[in-house]
């Protein structure tokens, strides 16, 4: 029996991998196993309407077309059901795609879907209402997620450039911190909570992490003076953030932050205003999703010269 499936698609994320793909599914997906709709996001969070929708629909998969902040939304549209997540990653991170090990590739990450490989990982709640399912974070990088937010332009180089432009006004912040019942108090300048390794584009603020190993990994980072940057900003990219003397990392299951003075958080990339105390707790086994079957190759069905060019960007 064929999957139904939906296609949640962010007409706006990342570097515009997206816009071609109706021609993408057309050519590369196994249509003797799904029978699917494609569906366009019309503002922030319609993602999350869209897929209860599919849900309540009947469908068995919803596959998020974009970054890490549409895969968020449509998996808290998915949330209290057994709908499998699918993700094609389109955005300019991929925090997710990339942990899970997904081709960067539509063509190719359509492929995975093929697979029908089912798995199941955690996720995080956020102060009882909300979800992340990459990582979340309070500090200096829920203040450049506002103000991407705000953003006229997405991707990697105007991240880059927000960070370099607000680095170094940023100023750390008295924390308490509840962690599994055992109260710390941090000055700190950022303090990531994750699910997976890392935010996106390889830079892995959680070495260890798992996604489903039930545990929250916990990185508080000081601010790290300029004529550091060169030797710590390398271990982020190489998974030995934990090596750096700016560093701790802790494990649990909850942790409560208080004294979040922005009152905003990085949920899977995107700001939101939470507010001043932030409780995390981990959602073990909470999300199924179609993943990656690394023993078994990918190719295109159908290679044509416009999925090439659409995949390498030449317009």
């Amino acid at each position: 029996m064929r999957k139904r499936t939906a296609f949640i698609v962010n007409p706006v994320s990342g570097i515009g991998r997206q816009k071609k793909i109706e021609k993408i599914l057309r050519d590369n997906l196994d249509h003797d196993r799904f029978d699917y709709v494609v569906r366009y996001t019309e503002r922030v969070h319609h993602g999350t309407d869209l897929a209860r929708q599919a849900a309540e629909e009947g469908c068995d998969c919803v596959v998020a077309v974009g970054g890490d902040g549409s895969v968020n939304d449509v998996a808290q549209g998915l949330r209290g059901t057994d709908v499998r997540l699918g993700i094609i990653p389109t955005g300019s991170g991929n925090g997710l795609a990339r942990s899970l090990k997904l081709p960067l590739t539509p063509a190719l990450a359509v492929q995975v879907l093929n697979q029908q490989h089912e798995l199941t990982i955690d996720s995080i709640a956020i102060n009882d209402r909300i979800i992340a399912v990459n990582a979340a974070g309070v500090g200096f990088d829920a203040y450049i997620a506002r103000l991407m937010h705000a953003a006229k332009t997405r991707g990697l180089a105007a991240y880059t450039n927000l960070i370099l432009r607000e680095y170094a006004s940023y100023k750390n912040n008295d924390y308490t911190l509840t962690v599994d019942g055992r109260t710390l108090h941090r000055n700190a300048w950022l303090i990531a909570v994750a699910n997976s390794q890392q935010y996106g584009n390889n830079l892995t603020v959680a070495p260890k992490a798992k996604l489903d190993d039930g545990l929250l990994d916990i990185t508080i980072l000081d601010r790290i003076p300029p004529d550091h940057l060169a030797i710590t900003v390398p271990l982020a990219f190489t998974k030995l953030f934990e090596l750096s003397a700016h560093v701790e990392m802790l494990k649990a299951k909850e942790i409560i932050i208080e004294g979040n003075r922005d009152k905003w958080v990085n949920i899977d990339g995107e700001g939101e205003n939470i507010g001043t105390t932030v409780r995390l707790v981990n959602l073990p086994a909470s999300v199924p999703l179609y993943g990656r079957d690394m023993s078994t190759p990918l190719r295109q069905l159908k290679p044509s010269i416009d999925l090439i060019k659409s995949n390498i960007h030449i317009k």
